[in-house]
């Protein structure tokens, strides 16, 4: 058997609220507000309006947020995770996309559960989701390398997450989450090729993540078993199976305890890929350094690793999903609107002329000397010939660069209120703000159809 699964499991465990840092608290606190601000707008989207109509001959007690329906525990987390990730504004940094993953799933499984459950130890499952979730990821090698295979993190490591986190709201003894985190690696799965042409299904990966989890943790609970050499070296492990090359086992329980992974995690102020924002934010600097405006811009250059430019640098905005995945259409969008936020990304504006005018002059030249975890450098250069150049390495939302907890509110209730009325975003806002001193989040359920 793994030691280093025993130890995991015995981490999700034995784990206490008390045991948390009061910043990683803090910080916990934050990014739960902010995926429930997520899933709440992405409730009206496209995508999670079709997914609901998948099972809308079919009844239970879960709540689909932002709705009036009720599912069953393992498709209302389904649900949920899809509606979070839709928009593009969810958290980034753990599996890549944990608040997505976990939060969906720990709050399916509190409607499980026979006991009403604390602010406190939800806060406690969901930094253990976030833990897992970020372990295996970097183990498989990291984001680039395990992403770069053409695997998509928020799926194959997020269900890790999940499953560690509705393991811990259901209360399993270490057997019983050791088994949940075995069964949670059959379940892993996702690809990239939703990058070729814009397809939803990268939507659908945060969602499947969250039920596989809640499901790995649920058939664990009856009782069945999930391998425990799950994590060795051995024919048909995780590991081998979907990171022959780069392995790097030792992270999975490397400084467990002590180093928190959701310190790591950023929260997004754009509606589109974090691979986007450090040119983003670099772009507005430069802007501000020459003092010019778009008007009086020549071109831009984007300097940039191979792996975000295969990730990042398509120029379809044919769909949202595409039209999000593309740098040169987020430096265009701050170009011609100023900013980046999710009215940027509507179908009207990504069809304006003006954009299709500045696509053409912004252009992305790969630099093998560049990491390939590493942020692109933007150089522009103005008609009268000035040029500049820079690399924010810390983004906006980045926990070097925090949205101040201002900034925060008016993200959630500019989406919130797409589904609910503001007198209901701000019950639910304040509601959140104090969730560590709620004695039972099911109280949530009601501010969150």
């Amino acid at each position: 058997m793994s030691e280093r699964l025993q130890r995991l499991a015995q981490f999700c465990v034995e784990s206490r609220f008390e045991d948390l840092p009061p910043a990683l608290v803090v910080q916990a606190r934050r990014h739960i507000l902010d995926t429930v601000g997520a899933a709440l707008a992405g409730a009206a989207s496209e995508i999670a309006v079709a997914a609901r109509q998948t099972f809308a001959n079919e009844n239970g007690k879960t709540l689909v947020w932002g709705t009036e329906q009720h599912v069953g525990a393992a498709q209302a987390a389904m649900l949920n995770g899809i509606a979070a990730h839709a928009l593009e504004l969810d958290d980034t940094g753990g599996c890549d996309h944990s608040g997505a993953v976990v939060l969906p799933a720990v709050m399916a499984a509190v409607s499980l559960s026979p006991a009403p459950v604390s602010g406190r130890e939800l806060i406690t499952a969901v930094v253990i989701g976030y833990e897992i979730g970020r372990r295996v990821l970097e183990a498989c090698g990291g984001y680039s390398a395990h992403n770069g295979a053409g695997w998509h993190s928020t799926a194959t490591c997020g269900v890790f997450g999940a499953a560690a986190a509705s393991a811990r709201i259901l209360g399993l003894d270490q057997a019983q989450t050791l088994a949940a985190l075995g069964i949670a690696g059959s379940f892993s799965g996702g690809l990239w090729a939703f990058i070729h042409d814009g397809s939803q299904s990268k939507k659908l990966h945060s969602g499947r993540a969250a039920e596989g989890g809640l499901l790995a943790a649920r058939f664990a609970e009856q009782g069945i078993s999930g391998p425990t050499k799950l994590f060795d070296n051995v024919w048909g492990g995780f590991l081998k199976t979907l990171a022959a090359e780069h392995a790097q086992p030792e992270a999975l329980d490397a400084e467990l305890g002590v180093v928190w992974k959701l310190a790591r995690c950023s929260i997004k102020p754009y509606a589109s890929c974090r691979g986007t924002h450090s040119a983003i934010d670099a772009l507005g600097l430069l802007l501000e350094q020459l003092q010019i405006e778009a008007d009086q811009l020549e071109d831009v250059q984007v300097s940039l690793c191979g792996f975000l430019n295969e990730m990042c640098g398509a120029r379809d905005v044919s769909s949202l999903a595409a039209a999000q995945m593309s740098l040169p259409y987020a430096l265009a969008a701050r170009l011609v609107y100023g900013h980046c936020r999710l009215e940027a990304y509507d179908d009207q504006q990504r069809s304006a002329s003006e954009i299709a005018h500045w696509m053409s002059r912004i252009h992305l030249v790969v630099d093998p000397q560049l990491s390939e975890d590493g942020e692109p450098v933007v150089s522009i250069r103005s008609r009268d010939g000035r040029e500049a150049s820079l690399c924010v390495e810390a983004p906006l939302g980045a926990p070097g660069n925090p949205l101040s907890d201002a900034a925060l509110e008016e993200k959630f209730l500019s989406l919130a209120t797409r589904v609910m009325s503001e007198e209901q975003a701000t019950g639910l806002l304040e509601r959140l703000w104090q969730l560590e001193k709620l004695e039972s989040v099911w109280e949530l359920d009601q501010w969150l159809a």
